[in-house]
């Protein structure tokens, strides 16, 4: 997720951008790819890093060092002095709270998981931001989209079966399903950080919601110091350093993407993650995709891109319907 920095990025991208947008489906199209590996980088990096460094201490790094980026783009965008004045700072230290305790527990994950299960596992995010849309915010979810969310489930269940056999004691399986359980609530939290977002881009510019949130992620991540935080060896320290750079750069190109496309246009290459997720898993873990995560995994992606074709077919309709309206109202 999706992590839920990487999934919140995602989110936040999609809902608010400033500026004027450039139509360039092609450069859009190209930006997102890059967005994703980026944050496959990320991924690969806290995964390198989890046999000598805590959870906690790598959300950290990812917060403290995407800053670097995030803050040479806005200066380069003029934004900066702009993206620091907010009017809901509660909104951003709840979202903060909540990007913490999604990162943990996707991290935890990436550390118990093959890179791919993990990645499969995340795409559940957009399934449940959806669901709690209608749950806390009252949106209107008809039974297409139930639907859709149902199959997610479903899809989702069968990458998580295999491994929720936790009556076996300390053993390979229920380490595999204490990752499976991080990585399904790590879905569970960057979706309800979702719903705070969407307060928070009500009155908020995006850029100030990009910066915010790793600045409260980094400060919040120190109070994790006395779970056991130890002094990274200099090989470590590189991969924790580049997984906060790669994060930032994801945040920067997911937004970017989202000047130049449409969100329907781009959406859809967000499942690329698993093709890079089984080509890095398999080169440099020598992770092997079981047959529950290939089909599991190509539920929930089917799942996805229902929803995506809903979305655009909705969207299709209103503007079609909008021009008419007018025309129907007259006496």
């Amino acid at each position: 997720m999706c992590s839920i920095c990487l999934t919140a990025s995602r989110w936040q991208a999609g809902t608010a951008l400033v500026g004027s947008r450039d139509m360039n489906p092609r450069l859009g199209i190209a930006l997102k790819i890059a967005s994703v590996l980026a944050f496959t980088v990320m991924f690969t990096c806290v995964k390198a890093a989890s046999a000598e460094v805590p959870p906690g201490e790598a959300v950290f790094f990812r917060s403290f060092f995407a800053l670097l980026p995030i803050l040479v783009y806005l200066a380069i965008l003029g934004d900066l002095p702009s993206a620091l004045r907010t009017s809901n700072p509660y909104g951003h230290l709840w979202r903060g709270l909540l990007g913490v305790a999604s990162m943990g527990l996707n991290f935890a994950a990436l550390g118990l998981l093959p890179l791919p299960d993990a990645i499969a596992i995340g795409y559940l995010m957009p399934l449940l931001s959806t669901a709690f849309a209608a749950i806390f915010l009252g949106e209107r979810v008809r039974a297409f989209r139930w639907s859709a969310i149902l199959i997610g489930f479903i899809g989702v269940l069968i990458i998580l079966w295999p491994r929720l056999d936790v009556l076996r004691g300390p053993s390979g399986a229920s380490a595999e399903a204490t990752g499976a359980l991080c990585a399904l609530g790590g879905a569970t939290v960057v979706a309800l950080a979702t719903v705070v977002l969407r307060t928070l881009v009500v009155a908020e510019r995006t850029t100030t919601i990009v910066i915010y949130f790793s600045v409260m992620c980094t400060i919040a991540s120190l109070f994790t110091i006395p779970f056991g935080w130890q002094v990274p060896s200099p090989g470590v320290a590189i991969l924790l350093i580049m997984t906060g750079l790669s994060g930032g750069l994801g945040q920067i190109f997911v937004t970017e993407c989202y000047r130049h496309a449409e969100t329907s246009t781009v959406a859809p290459f967000e499942y690329t993650s698993m093709l890079f997720g089984i080509l890095i898993g398999y080169v440099l873990f020598d992770e092997v995709p079981t047959p529950a995560v290939i089909t599991g995994g190509a539920i929930v992606i089917a799942a996805g891109l229902l929803l995506i074709w809903r979305e655009q077919q909705t969207g299709l309709k209103q503007g079609a319907a909008a021009p008419r309206k007018p025309e129907r109202e007259a006496p």
